[in-house]
């Protein structure tokens, strides 16, 4: 499990571009974790006693509401940290994680790594950046559920995905509709209407869970104006 760890650690987000001693350092502090499709990782106001580390599978980050309601914050991959946050504050954990589908972890303990990261600049830089961008994304992702109707968002999630996943004119999305509605917002049935208006209007083509965009130009500017009449 070790030498999978130091190859998790090195590709992981947090952990890049420091040296291989280092990660062998952070290594050791690893504690492996197996989860099985839709297995709770933590809820939220447990104590925050460490973070996590994707190795392999999907984990949703999300808040539930007084009657219910289910709005995700994040979709996590490969590489991923997630967590890290009560790491600084040494609170407990603002929201709730779960597994999409079966997923391996790793799990570094709080103390242990708060004593690493004082000697460690490089790695303090690192998740104030990973910090920074994740900041980033709660900003882009308010704007767009208040300012924002649903084809806007939906838009600007499917480039996002592309940018993602590195493609022009095409995206796989890796989660359900059912999911990808509460990331956005919305409900299942009004995300159907939408992915069939802009699919009608020739903006995309949807075969299951591959979409393929068949005029970015206009996606683009529904993204990012709210406008063609979808």
């Amino acid at each position: 499990m070790e030498k999978k760890a130091v190859e998790i650690i090195a590709k992981s987000l947090l952990f890049r571009g420091l040296p291989q001693e280092e990660v062998g350092r952070i290594a050791q502090l690893a504690v492996g974790k197996q989860y099985e499709k839709g297995q709770t990782i933590f809820q939220e106001g447990d104590d925050g006693n460490g973070f996590y580390v994707i190795g392999d599978g999907l984990v949703k980050i999300f808040k539930m509401s007084m009657d219910g309601k289910e709005q995700i914050l994040h979709i996590l991959g490969p590489g991923e940290p997630f967590g890290e946050v009560p790491v600084f504050s040494g609170q407990r954990f603002p929201a709730n994680a779960e597994t999409l589908i079966d997923s391996r972890l790793l799990f570094f303990p709080r103390p242990a790594f708060v004593t690493l990261i004082s000697d460690n600049p490089s790695l303090a830089l690192n998740m104030l950046a990973v910090l920074a961008m994740r900041l980033r994304q709660f900003t882009t992702q308010i704007e767009n559920l208040s300012l924002k109707e649903v084809p806007a968002r939906l838009a600007a999630y499917l480039l996002y995905l592309a940018r993602e996943q590195e493609e022009k004119n095409s995206v796989r999305l890796s989660i359900s509709k059912g999911q990808l509605a509460s990331l956005l917002g919305t409900v299942p049935e009004t995300l159907s209407r939408v992915f069939s208006k802009m699919n009608n209007q020739g903006l995309i083509e949807v075969d299951d869970r591959h979409i393929r965009f068949l005029d970015r130009d206009r996606l683009e500017e529904l993204a990012e104006y709210g406008k063609n009449g979808v």
